[in-house]
């Protein structure tokens, strides 16, 4: 499993094994430095019924391209776009991967894409992620 220093152990929605509903994603790191995790939505995350809600899939693709990042610099994710390909069906054993794309001193671009055992693609998001702001010092006067 993938671990950060940003939220070890913790009650992240994504990651944190702590969360009593969250999601519980477990990250293995590649050598080429994407990340992947195995997922089985569960029926209480539905929109309508039989599809799990896009929030909910956008959630597990934003957070594949986080720990992709964390391997890279520490940011957060500023602009997210997915693109919904086919429904996500509670109870399926999917795959979820995500990569950094592009790195440059202002921002890290990475992709990210959730698909079933055979590699069919459900969805596909990008991402641009942003240093955190920093805390200007302040001075005495």
């Amino acid at each position: 499993m993938l671990k950060t220093d940003a939220q070890p152990e913790s009650l992240c929605f994504a990651c944190g094994p702590n969360h009593p509903q969250g999601l519980h994603l477990r990250f293995e790191a590649a050598p080429d430095g994407s990340v992947a995790a195995s997922w089985m939505p569960a029926e209480t995350w539905q929109g309508f019924p039989g599809i799990i809600h896009g929030g909910i899939v956008a959630t597990v693709l934003d957070e594949a391209m986080a720990k992709a990042v964390s391997a890279v610099g520490r940011a957060l994710t500023g602009e997210l776009r997915v693109r919904y390909r086919r429904p996500v069906a509670p109870g399926d054993e999917l795959r979820v991967r995500g990569c950094v794309v592009e790195r440059t001193r202002r921002v890290i671009r990475a992709e990210s894409a959730l698909t079933t055992l055979d590699g069919s693609e459900l969805a596909h998001a990008w991402s641009a992620f942003l240093p955190p702001a920093r805390k200007q010092e302040s001075t005495a006067e």
